[in-house]
């Protein structure tokens, strides 16, 4: 016979110790902090943040989100500057781009302006109307290193000569 521990489906008075396994345990934070600008938004003026941005309305102005993804949906029209670490198209964006990391257009975008990135992506049937200027992550990271290293030596040298 069984006893009513023994049995997982007999029903107790008191509170479950741990959580029925189809619903998911709620955290503090979401896993992934994003902005998202609807469809029927108007935005006018500059946007700027560290949390990543969605963007499926019209914005007319400045984007600087400089440590963040900044996605324009396929609904978004932006005429906006925008920098970013990385920046997805699949809408249509009017603007300079400036991108620390990549710019990604998909085969539904357009963009019409100027790009600066490190790394650039740009599907077949997207449109790119702009000059494109792909810099050298590399050259941005040895400049400073090679600045330390003669700093020492002229201090070296200062200091034999005293």
């Amino acid at each position: 016979m069984l006893q009513s521990s023994d049995n997982p489906y007999a029903k107790s008075n008191s509170p479950a110790s741990n959580p029925n396994p189809y619903n998911p345990i709620k955290t503090v934070t979401a896993p992934v902090d994003q902005a998202t600008i609807g469809r029927t938004l108007v935005i006018k003026g500059e946007i700027s943040g560290s949390e990543a941005l969605y963007v499926d309305g019209r914005i007319e102005g400045k984007i600087n989100m400089p440590d963040s993804r900044v996605t324009i949906g396929r609904n978004g029209k932006v005429d906006a500057s925008i920098q970013a670490r990385e920046v997805v198209v699949m809408g249509k964006v009017t603007g300079n781009i400036e991108c620390s990391d990549r710019v990604d257009i998909r085969s539904e975008g357009s963009v019409n302006g100027d790009i600066s990135t490190v790394r650039i992506s740009v599907e077949d049937g997207a449109a790119l109307k702009g000059g494109i200027q792909v810099r050298s992550e590399g050259k941005q990271k040895e400049q400073p290193q090679a600045q330390k290293q003669e700093q020492p030596k002229a201090m070296a040298a200062t200091a034999g000569n005293a």
